[in-house]
């Protein structure tokens, strides 16, 4: 287990017809872009955007991802994305996410996604970078 942090943004998302399935509701895989999006706020919140980790050669693949479904979305919801930053160990993080509609916060899903930090070149695991932590540590402790 590494270090537990509890790093949290929200982010609002109106659901599209695209993003429904012929049942009405969205499409299961959605969730995960709406997890990927929620993430990318947060990181940017936290003065850490996908944009300045990759000019430092660095990517953060999802290398383990879950979602639990507990209830639907439908076109025109506004939902709210919530993710936390909740662990980071040597060489990867973990980000929680729940998902509840606006109108009257019943939870839709929750679920993770874990990351490794990866040289851009040598396309190889390295451990989490000490800007990253650095900057953590100035815009959270």
């Amino acid at each position: 287990m590494g270090r537990v942090i509890l790093i949290s943004t929200k982010t609002q998302i109106r659901i599209r017809y695209a993003d429904t399935d012929q049942m009405k509701v969205v499409y299961y895989a959605k969730y995960f872009e709406y997890f990927e999006q929620s993430r990318s706020d947060l990181l940017r919140s936290i003065k850490i955007p996908y944009s300045e980790i990759e000019k430092k050669g660095i990517l953060l693949p999802v290398v383990e991802a879950f979602a639990k479904y507990i209830s639907s979305a439908k076109f025109d919801d506004l939902i709210e994305v919530e993710s936390t930053l909740s662990e980071i160990q040597n060489t990867k993080i973990k980000i929680n996410y729940k998902i509840l509609k606006l109108e009257n916060s019943n939870l839709i899903t929750t679920g993770y996604t874990v990351h490794c930090f990866l040289d851009s070149i040598t396309k190889k695991i390295i451990r989490v970078p000490q800007f990253f932590l650095e900057t953590l540590s100035q815009n959270v402790f």
